[in-house]
C-alpha cells in the first residue's frame, strides 16, 4: 500500500474517532416539533397512541386513513343505491392534530356523514372555519403562554380527577351555542379561570365532539404518570361502533420517499453517511494523479527521400555535370506545371506565359524571365553553365514558391 495512502487513512480514522468520542458525551437534543404523526416517537408524536389504539378502542374496529382525504374515504363508503341515502359504514370519525389539516370539501363530507347518525371527534388547536361557522362556535385566539394547563371532565360519573398538562398554550372555546351544546370538559386558562375545552354538539341525526387539547394524546402525556386516563375518559364517549381515524400528520406530506430517508432521520447514521462521503472525496482528491511510467522520447523517422535527393544532387554537382542538372530541373518544372495547372508545355511562348500568370498569380515578368532562360538554354550554348544553373534554379523557385 502506498505510504501517502496509509497516512490519509490514519488521519481519517483519527478524525472519525475524535467525532465519536465527542459525540458520545453529548446528550441527544429533544425534538419538540408538534408533528402529531403516528411514525414519530418524539414528545408530540402519536406513536404511543397508535400502538395502544386497540386498548383505547376495545372490541372496536379501527380503520386508519392516511393515504386518502376524509372526503375520498367517506365518499367511497356512501351507498349510491337508488332511493337509499346512507353510508355503508357506521361509527365515529376522529382526527387529532396540532392545526387544521382538513380541507373544506372534506369537512362538508364529515358533516354529511354525521348527519346520517354517526359521530365525529376532532381534537385540535385550530378548527376548520367552515365547522365553526356552521356550529356558531368561536375559539379563543388570544393565545397566552402558560406553564401548566389543568383539565378535567365535566361529568363526574366519568371522572372527578384533574390532570395537569405542560402544553404551553391555553386553548379553549370562547363562545358556544348554549342551547344546543353540551359541555363535556373544562380547563383553566393562564389566569386560572375555568374555560370550556370539550363539547358535544348535536348535528341533525348525529353528534360532533370538539376538543382543544390534542397534546393529551401525544407520546409525552400518555407516558406520564396517570395522564393516559384523561385520554381514556375523552375516548369513552366513542366506545361503540367502528373508528375511522384520519391519522395523517401535519408534516407527513413532507416526508421524503428517498431510500436514504431513514439514514437522514437518524442523527448518528446521518453523521456517519456524510463522514463517509467526505472520506471518499479526500481519497479521490489525493489519489487522482496519473500513475504510469515516463513516456520515452521517440525520434521521428528520417525522410530518406530528401536525403536521397540531396545525395544525387551532390553527386551531379561534384561531377560538374551542370547541363544534366539544368535539364532535370527544367523537366521537373514543366511536369509540375502540367500536373498542377493543366497547361500545355510544348510551346513556351507568350500565350504560355499569360496562362501561367493567370493560373499561379505570379509576376508576369518573373515568368517571362524563366521562360527566356529555358529557351536560351535549349537553343544556345553558354560558357558558364554553373552560373546558368543558379539563375534557372532561382527563377524556378520564384514561380513554385
Amino acid at each position: 500500500m502506498d505510504k501517502n495512502l496509509k497516512i490519509y487513512i490514519a488521519i481519517l480514522v483519527l478524525v472519525f474517532g475524535i467525532i465519536l468520542i465527542t459525540d458520545k458525551g453529548t446528550p441527544k437534543p429533544i425534538d419538540w416539533t408538534p408533528t402529531y404523526s403516528v411514525h414519530d416517537k418524539i414528545p408530540f408524536g402519536l406513536y404511543v397512541f397508535d400502538q395502544e389504539a386497540n386498548h383505547f378502542f376495545k372490541n372496536q374496529k379501527v380503520k386508519r386513513i392516511a393515504t386518502e382525504t376524509p372526503y375520498e374515504f367517506l365518499d367511497s363508503q356512501y351507498d349510491e343505491t337508488k332511493d337509499v341515502e346512507t353510508y355503508k359504514v357506521k361509527g365515529t370519525f376522529i382526527n387529532i392534530s396540532e392545526a387544521n389539516n382538513i380541507d373544506d370539501q372534506s369537512m362538508t363530507e364529515i358533516l354529511y356523514f354525521v348527519s346520517h347518525g354517526n359521530k365525529a371527534f376532532l381534537s385540535m388547536k385550530a378548527f376548520p372555519k367552515l365547522l365553526l361557522d356552521s356550529l356558531k362556535i368561536q375559539l379563543n385566539t388570544d393565545f397566552m403562554p402558560t406553564e401548566k394547563v389543568t383539565a378535567w371532565m365535566a361529568n363526574k360519573k366519568v371522572s372527578t380527577k384533574k390532570y395537569i398538562f405542560n402544553t404551553g398554550v391555553s386553548d379553549y372555546f370562547s363562545k358556544i351555542d348554549t342551547l344546543n351544546t353540551v359541555v363535556l370538559g373544562y380547563q383553566n386558562d393562564y389566569k386560572n379561570k375555568k374555560q370550556v375545552n370539550f363539547i358535544e354538539v348535536p348535528y341533525k341525526n348525529g353528534y360532533l365532539y370538539l376538543h382543544t387539547q390534542p397534546a393529551a394524546f401525544t407520546n409525552y402525556n400518555l407516558l406520564k404518570k396517570e395522564q393516559y386516563q384523561y385520554a381514556e375518559n375523552i375516548l369513552s364517549y366513542f366506545s361503540k361502533g367502528s373508528i375511522f381515524w384520519y391519522n395523517k400528520g401535519v408534516n407527513d406530506e413532507r416526508i421524503s420517499g428517498s431510500p436514504l430517508r431513514y439514514i437522514m432521520s437518524q442523527p448518528p447514521l446521518k453523521s456517519a453517511w456524510f463522514l463517509g462521503l467526505l472520506g471518499i472525496l479526500i481519497f479521490m482528491i489525493f489519489n487522482a494523479k496519473r500513475k504510469q511510467r515516463i513516456v520515452p522520447i521517440i525520434k521521428p523517422l528520417q525522410n530518406l527521400t530528401v536525403d536521397f535527393t540531396k545525395t544525387i544532387g551532390n553527386l551531379y554537382y561534384q561531377e560538374g555535370d551542370h547541363t544534366n542538372i539544368i535539364d532535370k530541373k527544367i523537366i521537373y518544372f514543366l511536369e509540375k506545371i502540367r500536373t498542377d495547372y493543366l497547361l500545355d508545355t510544348t510551346k513556351l511562348d507568350d500565350d504560355f506565359i499569360k496562362k501561367l500568370h493567370y493560373k499561379t498569380g505570379k509576376d508576369e515578368k518573373d515568368i517571362q524571365e524563366l521562360v527566356s532562360l529555358i529557351n536560351n538554354h535549349r537553343n544556345s550554348y553558354h560558357g558558364s553553365l554553373e552560373e546558368d544553373l543558379l539563375r534557372i534554379n532561382a527563377a524556378i523557385e520564384k514561380i513554385l514558391h
